[in-house]
Parts: structure tokens; sequence; C-alpha cells
């Protein structure tokens, strides 16, 4: 069996100042109306009506003021909460929403309810996060939240160069014989450089003369017989 009341007080999940409600008979009766949470819905009560949603318009303004404030302070802090992790740096366990409000009202002495703390998902993972904050209903805020393991981590080890393949015995790798090759090329190269070449060589020894041409070169001189012809003429001659 439900009754229906008016509600003096801000009741999350259930209503603010003024509101009226219906709620289970026994519910009112043992804990709303014993803590002046709320009062029975009567001609007699109606009257503070006026009165409650005046209270309530400066309760709101009140906390929208201090949310307002609480968010630029917050923007500035880092709440560091620190975690079991391993040599890898991976978590054990997550960051849950209430773990950062315990740390805010610990290193803070900020009290915010957690469910004003806004995650997606927890946090699995070391390093910093910005989270966000719904304080009002108007009003939200983001904070910066360090996670850090309790033990140090190892850092990365650092990636060592491939070794180069050595040659095998018997064998010059191919670099040193091409080396090797363009060396004896340039060392040839400086040799040739170094000797002389044959027309070198030529004129060294004495410059050539220039040869004339076929049509301007000089008759040459009628030779006188040998002796050796004419006395062989003188032996036929006698032999006739």
């Amino acid at each position: 069996m439900k009754t229906e009341i008016i509600l003096t007080s801000n009741i999350i999940g259930l209503g603010a100042e003024s509101d009226q409600v219906k709620v289970a008979a026994g519910y009112a009766r043992n804990y709303l109306f014993p803590q002046r949470l709320a009062i029975p819905l009567t001609r007699a009560n109606k009257r503070q009506i006026e009165a409650l949603k005046q209270r309530r318009a400066e309760r709101e303004a009140h906390e929208f003021n201090t949310m307002t404030e609480l968010a630029k302070a917050v923007s500035k802090l880092i709440c560091l909460v620190k975690v079991k992790a391993g040599e890898d740096g991976k978590m054990f366990g997550s960051v849950t929403a209430g773990m950062i409000a315990d740390e805010l009202k610990h290193q803070f002495d900020i009290s915010l309810d957690k469910r004003k703390i806004h995650l997606e998902h927890p946090i699995r993972a070391l390093g910093e996060h910005e989270i966000e904050l719904h304080l009002h209903a108007e009003v939200k805020g983001t904070l910066k939240v360090r996670v850090e393991s309790l033990t140090p981590v190892a850092a990365p080890a650092p990636v060592a160069a491939p070794a180069e393949a050595k040659p095998e015995e018997g064998r010059k790798p191919r670099t040193e014989k091409r080396g090797h090759g363009r060396r004896e090329a340039e060392g040839g190269a400086d040799e040739k450089a170094g000797k002389p070449e044959k027309g070198e060589k030529a004129e060294a020894a004495g410059e050539k003369k220039p040869r004339v041409p076929r049509g301007e070169r000089p008759a040459r001189a009628p030779q006188a017989p040998k002796a050796e012809k004419t006395e062989k003429a003188g032996k036929s001659e006698k032999a006739e």
C-alpha cells in the first residue's frame, strides 16, 4: 500500500523539497517521517509547499555556486592512485570511481560522491587519464588521474642492432673484392698515368721527322750499275 507525501528535503532518486510523491506506507512511516525528510499530504501541510519551494531554490543556487567553484579547483589537481602492477606494467585489477573519490578525500580533503565521477569504463592502464565529473545538473568538470605502480616497472630493453654476417673461411667478402678490384684499378690507372705512352717514348728518344707528301718528294738520282753486273756482261760478250 502506498501513501502520498510531501518531501521536505532533497532525496536522491526520489525528489526534492516541495515534491509530492507516492511511497510505500511503511517506508514513510518508519523512515521518512521520523527523519523529518517528508510530511503527510494534508490540507494543512499544503500551505508549506511555497516555503519549501523557496528553500529548494536557495539550496540549488548554493549548490550551483559551490560546484562551479569546485570544478575550477579540481581541474588544476592531479589525483594520484597507486595500484599493483607487474614488471611489464600490466595492472592487477582496475581503478574505479570509488577509489578516486577516496583519494580525493585523502589527498585534498574533498568529499565527492562517487556517482558524480563519470567513468565510461574502469581504468586498466598506467599513466595519466582525464575523467569527467558530473557535479551538478548544469555543472561539469574534469579531473586528471595519474595511475602509478606500487613497484618499479622495468624499463624496456634497447633493441640491439642486427649483427653483420661474417664471411665464410676461404672467401673474401664481396665488398672487399669490389674494393680490392677498385683499388687495383685505381693503382693501375696511377701506374699507367706514371708510365709514358708509346708516342711519348718516341718523342723522348727523338722527334719523328714530318712526312712529306708523295708529290713533293725529290726525285731519286739514278744509281750506277754494280760492278758484278758489268763483269758478267763482259764475260758474256767474250763468250760470243
